[in-house]
């Protein structure tokens, strides 16, 4: 891979990413430098009349790659990368930029617009796609302290997010609840608290983006019959691998799934890594609208239940530009990214134990439990929710437990090329 990729590198990998294989992103990418440079001269110009208001976790962020003198010369080269044909590339150049940009981007919700070429509902995406697969970002994306720094940011957006203040962009004139808007993101199928009300009584951005469904309109498969293993989220199937093993390489093209590390070496209530060797895994990711709540797949009770600090904005190196691996980097990100585990213990016993894994993928990506250790579940009971950002979900069975899965399972990711929808309390598989 060169230092400074061409046009048609460019373009042939952010086409691949995560964020617009699920609609998050333009579909171009000088789309997306138009808007960062927006974004940064209104920056500037809120800076200029003091009207820009410094985040304590941005300040940090930017007090950190000043001072850390190997973060500060890997963030310098990953500018110089990341900039490509300048007039392709990122408009960042600068410490200062990225402070400025991300101080006006944690101040404000993602705002709708049904223009599709203008739709970036992504911004943190944005000022770190043309960053994130450079050489040097690949590897700054991955140190501990800087990814502790960046979700300190992520997660103060999240606070923003989750206040009645980013109700601002929740609105039936040109917001999220409008006509476009309520087309884009299937609202007929959500549940809106008070239809009635300007912001449909939604309390948060963030409440509105996990709203619930209409559970009408996702009937559930097999009800009463054990076997039937039903999806845990609404989305597009991403892989099913069968024989998954302990440990894994990442960097080969094939992606093996490496449960050691995506189970983060689980030893605990009776439940090991050991326990899952040979097992399957069957993963599908979220796009914007899809429902973001996530279910219990089988009945059983919770033995255990933990999130897992991760990475975030991390892709998988490749020895050159991939069209496709902004994508394909979702197993290795099911591996090394934030996520939560639900181990559950089945009532029918030949599925033993199941793990639900909640994946975030890039922006902020929350894993939010709302049940507990100990508590029974019943087949299509509700797990959790992901605040803003994107998000992929594994479920993980061990060896014996299924018998067939509705799709025949191939070497490499169903998708793309040929993506398959499910909603969630669909069937998936059949256990023995």
């Amino acid at each position: 891979m060169s230092a400074k990729p061409t046009i048609a590198e460019m373009r042939a990998r952010y086409e691949g990413q995560f964020g617009v294989a699920a609609g998050y992103l333009p579909a171009d990418i000088d789309e997306v430098k138009r808007w960062l440079e927006q974004q940064l001269a209104s920056a500037k110009a809120a800076r200029a009349v003091g009207e820009l208001v410094d985040n304590p976790a941005v300040s940090a962020l930017g007090e950190l790659i000043n001072t850390d003198f190997e973060i500060k010369n890997l963030f310098k080269l990953m500018l110089e990368e990341s900039g490509g044909q300048r007039e392709h590339g990122s408009p960042i150049t600068s410490v200062a930029d990225l402070v400025d940009v991300m101080n006006l981007i944690v101040a404000q919700a993602p705002a709708f617009t049904d223009v599709k070429s203008q739709q970036n509902f992504f911004p943190m995406s944005s000022i770190f796609v043309h960053m994130m697969y450079t050489p040097a970002g690949m590897f700054l994306f991955t140190l501990v302290r800087f990814n502790n720094a960046v979700r300190a940011v992520l997660q103060s957006w999240c606070d923003y997010l989750d206040s009645p203040v980013s109700l601002n962009v929740i609105n039936k004139t040109d917001g999220w609840l409008s006509p476009p808007a309520a087309r884009l993101m299937n609202l007929k199928d959500f549940v809106i608290p008070d239809p009635t009300a300007p912001n449909g009584e939604f309390t948060s951005f963030n409440d509105y983006f996990h709203r619930e469904i209409n559970l009408e309109t996702r009937q559930l498969a097999g009800a009463g019959d054990p076997k039937v293993i039903v999806s845990a989220n609404d989305g597009t199937v991403y892989r099913i691998a069968r024989n998954v093993q302990k440990s894994a390489e990442f960097m080969l093209k094939g992606q093996p799934y490496s449960l050691e590390n995506m189970l983060n070496n689980i030893n605990e209530n009776g439940v090991t890594v050991d326990s899952f060797v040979g097992g399957d895994v069957f993963q599908a990711f979220l796009s914007g609208a899809n429902y973001h709540r996530w279910r219990a797949p089988v009945s059983g009770k919770i033995v255990v239940q933990q999130p897992v600090a991760g990475l975030m904005f991390s892709e998988l190196p490749w020895p050159g530009y991939d069209p496709s691996a902004g994508t394909l980097s979702q197993g290795y990100q099911a591996s090394v990214n934030t996520r939560g585990l639900v181990f559950i213990k089945a009532d029918h016993a030949p599925l033993r134990t199941v793990c639900v894994m909640p994946i975030g993928i890039t922006e902020i990506s929350s894993i939010n439990f709302t049940r507990s250790v100990n508590d029974h579940v019943d087949k299509s009971d509700e797990l959790g929710y992901f605040s803003y950002g994107g998000s992929t979900l594994c479920v993980i069975f061990q060896p014996g437990a299924v018998k067939e899965f509705r799709w025949p399972y191939p070497k490499y990711p169903l998708c793309p090329p040929c993506p398959i929808s499910i909603n969630v309390r669909d069937w998936i598989a059949l256990a023995n």
